[in-house]
């Protein structure tokens, strides 16, 4: 009957989703909720994180949005895991956030001065290396971070800690030497290693040039599927095939699509 029907609307509050994700690892619950673990679950944690990334770079605001809650979910539902096998509540990690942002914030909620943003960067560097007192600079760079963001975080810290190039003259002649060893590199493992430092170096150069390496290198990725796709039409209109295609006849193909975009 309708009135029996059990209304499964909840309030769109903070503490009516928090019910609405522990209704759904209840008893009564998801079955499919009720088996994650935080393990099994630290693959759509990062899947939501990237689509996250993507709706921000679409500018899309509808789309971050509804990306932003997905993302809510994951943070909530490790939460509730958490607070299940009594570990920590949602409480602490709200307690925690808090302390830390008022903690590193002195400029704000304290009497320090900070007036610009390198200021307070640096401000946060100084605390954090006292909270961390007698660690690596590098200490809690994670290790699964994809591999260009892991490098330009670890670069960010070596130079905050004080180790950098002098001049930017130096960082690309470091950049030069790299290629060069690269070029010369014989067995598969040495060009293994050269290309990974010839990279690195490249990402120190971004850092430089106050460039995000890793937004530089989805631009170049998305920029050239857009325009061999166009590549691709222009094949087919032509019942072509790629493969056969001469070398000369390929690039000026890739003139053509990118003419065709312009």
């Amino acid at each position: 009957m309708l009135g029996m029907t059990r209304d499964r609307r909840r309030p769109a509050t903070f503490a009516g989703l928090r019910r609405i994700i522990a209704t759904l690892r209840g008893p009564d619950g998801c079955p499919w909720d009720k088996v994650q673990t935080h393990q099994s679950l630290a693959p759509y944690l990062l899947e939501e994180t990237h689509e996250t990334l993507e709706a921000l770079e679409s500018a899309d605001p509808e789309k971050l949005c509804e990306e932003l809650g997905d993302l809510l979910f994951e943070v909530l539902i490790q939460a509730q895991l958490a607070e299940e096998a009594g570990e920590f509540t949602m409480r602490d990690v709200i307690d925690g956030v808090s302390d830390k942002l008022i903690r590193r914030h002195p400029h704000i909620f304290g009497d320090a001065v900070a007036d610009t943003p390198d200021a307070v960067i640096e401000q946060w560097d100084d605390l954090k290396a006292r909270e961390r007192a007698g660690e690596s600079a590098l200490t809690g760079i994670p290790l699964s971070l994809p591999a260009l963001v892991q490098a330009q975080a670890i670069q960010r810290r070596a130079v905050r800690a004080g180790f950098a190039f002098e001049s930017l003259d130096e960082v690309w002649q470091a950049l030069g030497e790299e290629l060069e060893e690269l070029r010369e590199a014989q067995t598969p493992q040495q060009k293994q290693q050269e290309l990974g430092d010839a990279i690195f170096a490249l990402v120190n150069l971004a850092r430089e040039l106050d460039l995000d390496a890793e937004e530089a290198l989805r631009y170049a990725s998305r920029n050239f599927t857009s325009l061999f796709r166009s590549m691709e039409e222009i094949v087919e209109e032509r019942h072509l095939d790629l493969r056969q295609v001469p070398a000369d006849q390929k690039l000026a193909l890739w003139e053509e699509a990118k003419a065709r975009r312009a």
